[in-house]
């Protein structure tokens, strides 16, 4: 498991329960933060086990995708069964914020190690040593 996915992806969970809540002014009490995020939370929590047991990457596009949708899916039914809201504005938000994070950290990270191959091959061939792919 890489420890910093799993932090990017706990981070933006909580950014997501923070925003939320102060959006609605609810206020960013420990306790009121719990609340919101322990679904969330828990459901992250599965996503990543799936990752652990499957063996994936945690930085792939593909990962990132479990992870979301797992995280969407299952806090939704955590909260129905918590007796918390669930509106269809709510989820909607939750599948745009929570897609656009943890997909986009991914994204990122992806075009960052592509730019640094790129940018090794580049520095071995005017060194004159060939490169691994080519």
């Amino acid at each position: 498991m890489n420890r910093v996915s799993a932090v990017l992806d706990l981070v933006m969970v909580l950014v997501f329960v923070a925003i939320g809540r102060t959006a609605h002014a609810h206020g960013l009490t420990a306790a009121g933060l719990a609340s919101t995020a322990w679904p969330f939370l828990a459901a992250l929590a599965v996503g990543w086990l799936t990752l652990v047991v499957g063996r994936r990457d945690s930085t792939t596009l593909p990962s990132g995708v479990v992870v979301w949708i797992s995280t969407v899916a299952l806090g939704m039914a955590l909260r129905v069964v918590a007796g918390q809201g669930t509106a269809v504005a709510f989820v909607f938000v939750a599948v745009g914020f929570l897609g656009l994070t943890m997909l986009g950290w991914r994204v990122v990270a992806l075009g960052i190690g592509r730019r640094r191959v790129v940018s090794e091959e580049r520095r071995s061939v005017t060194r004159g040593v060939s490169s691994p792919s080519g």
